[in-house]
């Protein structure tokens, strides 16, 4: 089974924003960001679906699953989580600054 950790899926969209040429508009960089953190949040939802795909699995007494796979999905999945709530937040902190900005 193909586990793709968030860690690889940020590597890899750090290297797309590296190597993007800049855009002369505001609405497709926003687009591009809009996807990026689409697929963030997907990658993360697919890594707790994974989690707890396996879990029920090894409950149910799967032989093909042991213990070791499902306690590292679960902290695949932990540590995606985390690492999502830590961007919202900064992300949060960013738009209250800006909306505190006199104009």
């Amino acid at each position: 089974m193909r586990i793709d950790g968030f860690n690889s899926e940020m590597q890899a969209m750090m290297l797309d924003a590296a190597s993007a040429k800049p855009v002369a508009t505001g609405h497709t960089v926003g687009a591009d960001f809009k996807d990026l953190l689409t697929n963030a949040i997907n990658n993360v939802n697919s890594l707790s679906k994974t989690s707890g795909d396996l879990q029920t699995r090894f409950d149910s007494g799967d032989n093909n699953v042991s213990l070791s796979d499902v306690m590292i999905a679960r902290n695949k999945s932990s540590v995606a989580f985390e690492a999502t709530i830590q961007v919202r937040n900064k992300l949060v902190e960013a738009y209250k600054e800006l909306m505190n900005m006199p104009v």
